[in-house]
This record gives C-alpha cells, sequence and structure tokens, in this order.
C-alpha cells in the first residue's frame, strides 16, 4: 500500500513509493524495504544520483566532464543515445553556463543525470547484456584484424554501382540489445541492402497480416536451389521468403506500396540511424535484368526499389538488434515488430539465409543471418546482439569471404551458436556474465583496500553492489584483513555500514576478533566485541543474497 506501479523496464518493475520521490526497482522482491524508503525521504540515504557520483568520483569532490563521458563509453552507451538526450543536453547547458565547465560537482552532476538515471545506473553497475564491454569488444577487434587478412572472392559486377566498390573495404559494427554500440572499420559507408531487405521485408508482411495469411502464398522450406532460380514447390508456391521468386511475392504482400513508407518503417528498426536509396542501383537493376522492352510490372518495379535502400553498418546492426529483441528497438525503446514477425523471421533467417551456405552456416555458426550481394550479412544473436558485418567480395555462393570468416571466429571464441548451451560441451568464453578474472580482482581490490585502509574505495565497492564479505582463498575476508592491520576506521564502516558477519573463520579457524587479539590492537578488539553482541545473522535464502548485499550496503553508507 506504500508504493504504486508506475512501469516496467529492462531490469524489473518501477515503483515509487506514495510519500517519497525517489523511484525503486524490484527483480523478485523489492531491493529497498519500506525502512530504507523512509530514511532515503528523510535524507539519511543517498539518492541513485549520490551513488552514481561516488561510484564514478572514487572520493574526489569533482568529476572533470572528460572522466565522466570516458566511463560512459566505457559501459558501451553513445552521448549521442537518444535516451540520454536530456543528460547530454543539461551536460552542454552547464558546460556554457560555469565558470568551472569542465569539472561537476555533487549537485552539478546530479542535475545532469537526473533525467536519465536508471538507464545510467543500469550501465555503471554492469547489469547490460554484456557486463565487461570494453574486454568484448577487445575480442571483437582482434577477430576483425583476422578476418581483415582474408583474400579472395570476387565482388559483383552484374550491378554496375556495386562493381564500383573497393574490394579493400571491411566493416563490422554491433549493438546489443541494452543499446551497447562498438564499431570497427569502414562502417559509416552507405551501401545497398540488396538480399538482406528480404527478410526484413517478411517480417513487415507476418507484422501486417498474420503469418497464415502469408505462408497462403509462399511457404518455409530451403530451396535447395540457386537463390535466383524462378522455381516453386510442390504445391506451386515460392520455397522460402529468403530466394528471389519468394521475395517478389512478399512485396506484392505488403500493404504500403511504396518504398518510402517501407522506408520509414526500416528507419524505426534502426532507431532513426541512416535509411538512404540508391536511385543509380535501381536504375541498372532494373533496367538490365530483363530483355529490352519486357513490359514490368509494378511489383517489380517495386522489388528493385527495396533492394536498393542504402544503409551503414551501424544503422543496420541496430536493425539486427530489434531482431535480437524481440521486435523493440533497443536505442529508442519502440516495438517495431510483433513478437510473432521477429520468431518467423528468425526461423527463416537460420534455415535459408545463406544462398546455398545456409546448410553449412546453421551448422557451424548456428545463428540466424542474412546475406547480400553488395558484401553485407545481418546476423542476429538472439537476446543479445545484432551484428553487420560488409566486405564486397563475395565467394561463389555469394557471401562475403570476410564476413563469413568473422561469424565462425565469433562463435569459436563466444558460446553464441544455438547449441553451445548442451550440458558438458566444450568451455567458451560467454560474454553475458561476469568473468572469473573479474571475479578474482573484485576479491584482491576488496582485500587490498583493507590492507591500506581506504575507506573511499571501499565505499564505492559498496555502492556497486559487491559482496563486502566474500573470500580469498585462505577465507580471509576484509574484516580479517583490517582488523590485523588496525584499521580502526574500515573495521567501523564494514560492520557499521555494510553490516558484514563480525565473526567469520578463515581456514585456520581464525576470526576477525583473534587478528586483532594476536596482533595488539585492542581497540578493534573492543570494537568488534561490542558489535557480536547486537549483531543478528540474516535469515535470508541464498536466493536473495544479491538483494540483501545491496540492502545492506545502502542501508548505511552515509
Amino acid at each position: 500500500k506504500r508504493y504504486r506501479h508506475v512501469g516496467s523496464t529492462s531490469c524489473g518493475i518501477i515503483l515509487k513509493p506514495m510519500y517519497c520521490c525517489c523511484t525503486l526497482i524490484i527483480r523478485d522482491e523489492p531491493v529497498l524495504h519500506v525502512n530504507s524508503a523512509n530514511k532515503v525521504k528523510q535524507g539519511l540515504l543517498p539518492s541513485l544520483e549520490d551513488l552514481l557520483f561516488y561510484t564514478i568520483a572514487e572520493g574526489q569532490e569533482k568529476i572533470p566532464v572528460h572522466k565522466f563521458i570516458t566511463a560512459l563509453k566505457s559501459t558501451g552507451l553513445r552521448t549521442s543515445d537518444p535516451r540520454l538526450k536530456e543528460c547530454m543536453d543539461m551536460l552542454r547547458l552547464t558546460l556554457q553556463t560555469t565558470s568551472d565547465g569542465v569539472m561537476l560537482d555533487k549537485d552539478l552532476f546530479k542535475k545532469c543525470v537526473q533525467s536519465n538515471i536508471v538507464l545510467l545506473t543500469q550501465a555503471f553497475r554492469r547489469k547490460f547484456v554484456i557486463p565487461d564491454f570494453m574486454s568484448f569488444t577487445s575480442h571483437i577487434d582482434e577477430l576483425y584484424e583476422s578476418a581483415k587478412k582474408q583474400s579472395g572472392g570476387k565482388v559483383a559486377d552484374y550491378i554496375p554501382q556495386l562493381a564500383k566498390f573497393s574490394p579493400d573495404l571491411w566493416g563490422v559494427s554491433l549493438c546489443t540489445v541494452d543499446g551497447q554500440r562498438h564499431s570497427v572499420g569502414d562502417t559509416k559507408v552507405p551501401f545497398c541492402l540488396q538480399s538482406c531487405v528480404k527478410p526484413l521485408k517478411y517480417a513487415i508482411a507476418v507484422n501486417d497480416l498474420g503469418t497464415e495469411y502469408v505462408h497462403r502464398y509462399v511457404g518455409k522450406e530451403p530451396s535447395g536451389l540457386r537463390f535466383n532460380k524462378l522455381f516453386l514447390n510442390e504445391d506451386d508456391r515460392p520455397h522460402n521468403p529468403m530466394v528471389n521468386a519468394g521475395a517478389i511475392v512478399i512485396t506484392s504482400l505488403i500493404k504500403v506500396k511504396s518504398s518510402y513508407l517501407v522506408m520509414q518503417f526500416m528507419n524505426k528498426m534502426a532507431g532513426n540511424e541512416y535509411v538512404g536509396f540508391s536511385n543509380a542501383t535501381h536504375y541498372f537493376f532494373f533496367h538490365q535484368c530483363f530483355p529490352e522492352g519486357t513490359d514490368m510490372v509494378a511489383i517489380l518495379d517495386f522489388y528493385f526499389q527495396l533492394c536498393s535502400i542504402e544503409v551503414t553498418c551501424e544503422s543496420a546492426s541496430v536493425m539486427a538488434a530489434t531482431l535480437a529483441n524481440g521486435g523493440f528497438c533497443p536505442i529508442t525503446g519502440e516495438r517495431v515488430l510483433s513478437p510473432e514477425a521477429v520468431r518467423n523471421t528468425l526461423s527463416l533467417m537460420h534455415s535459408c539465409g545463406m544462398y546455398d551456405f545456409s546448410g553449412q552456416f546453421a551448422f557451424h555458426v548456428g545463428l540466424p543471418a542474412k546475406s547480400g550481394v553488395a558484401g553485407g550479412i545481418l546476423l542476429v544473436v538472439p537476446n543479445v546482439m545484432g551484428l553487420m558485418c560488409w566486405s564486397p567480395p563475395l565467394d561463389k555462393m555469394g557471401n562475403s569471404v570476410k564476413g563469413i570468416h568473422f561469424c565462425h571466429d565469433l562463435v569459436s571464441l563466444c558460446n553464441f551458436h544455438n547449441y553451445d548451451n548442451l550440458r558438458h560441451f566444450a568451455k567458451k568464453l560467454d560474454p553475458r556474465r561476469e568473468g572469473g578474472d573479474q571475479r578474482v580482482k573484485s576479491v584482491i581490490n576488496l582485500l587490498f583496500a583493507a590492507y591500506t585502509g581506504d575507506v573511499s574505495a571501499l565505499r564505492r565497492f559498496a555502492l556497486s553492489g559487491m559482496d563486502m564479505e566474500q573470500r580469498d582463498y585462505d577465507s580471509r575476508t576484509a574484516l580479517h584483513v583490517a582488523a590485523a592491520e588496525g584499521h580502526v576506521d574500515v573495521v567501523k564502516f564494514l560492520l557499521e555500514a555494510c553490516k558484514v558477519n563480525p565473526f567469520p573463520k578463515d581456514r585456520w579457524n581464525n576470526t576477525p576478533m583473534d587478528e586483532a587479539l594476536h596482533f595488539g590492537h585492542h581497540d578493534v578488539f573492543k570494537i568488534l566485541q561490542e558489535y557480536q553482541v547486537q549483531y543478528t545473522p540474516s535469515e535470508d535464502s541464498n536466493n536473495g543474497k544479491e538483494n540483501r548485499t545491496v540492502h545492506k550496503n545502502l542501508d548505511g553508507l552515509l
């Protein structure tokens, strides 16, 4: 009764206390209970803006603007992200109107971030689908450089506009379902979608007309024939929407018979990033595919227009991410496609999307993809991210040589293949989880801060949701180390602010009190002795450990 439901985000349900302006985000249970909410209202606990400031400031009273921007980019978010428009606009205004424009104190910082605080808090607390984005993108850059060395292939020359592209062009862009972005190479050069538009047209048709109606006119099976063969199946229908015959039928089903309106739809999928139109490519495509004097129907003209829609790697990666995100554009939050349209599209991309190489690609890569003769490969990792790889030289199957190599290497490195999650399967990198190295660093940093008496660092760790009771290989905690070193401030902070267990035992059955007594730190011994009397062990289940840790940290930090 003390809360009202005001909406939902990707991280959970949003509640607002009836008599408080702060916002609480919950997963399975409230992170802050009613007492904490009252303390926030009374000013005893920090707001989300305060927590974010302390996390970035690292004990300083002011934050340099460039430090905030650099930290933001390291999470994968861009300053041009439309979800951060209010924050960036306020930041620019602050830089123009303050005398010390390059530094932000706590009040100025809160003013800048308050409009987008939920997204920023998610980013800096590593709650996005790829937590360690910098490490992941370093792997992507290595895969890019490896694929760049691939030679061979031939640029498609039966359309003169495509033949003009340099064979050395090579770019990869990715966008996660949380809007994390990364690009490397020639990712801002416009190129035609060509056959990469086929799954997008099919998605529009199913979104508008429904699966049953669309598949009255086109099948779902791989054809086993070249993509440009105009053969029908035994039911006198094109085999699937990913071959030319099926794509022409799908074009005739789309209600909006205007390339401009279809481009508007694709603009929404791309988060309003670059989607253009190549009139020259359309002209050559239209007039060179058929004998002179042939009576062309309007549907074929429209078909060629759609093949001539231009994108960049960056905008196309957002389109792929919209498919990966169940039809929601990750950088605008707008629903563009129905779940039914997305599911069907990904299924057909997986089975039929790579021309005559579809079976091989499904076997080795195991992900939905669609290639085009312009050299693009639209790749979808469901619930994780979308990618666009682009390099004009094609192999004998009509697929980008460098793009195929990149996709193979990506799945060899990361467990993105559809069947990599089988039990007892070979272990691969899972960028969706915090790595073991990160957990080791977490323990080392925590214990070193306790050893040096660095309360500011400990406060920063607690604000980020770190488990302040985690142990090293000898089962020693930060409280063990602080007690052994006689750091009174650290011991008080861990006990009173973080509410850690005061009597954990290490591998030798020593408690922090034993450490303080052994090294002659009687003031620390007395503090621990007094605190043990009032300490009440938590009765929460193990499943609630993360929420319990966050609550304990927030409940005493200030």
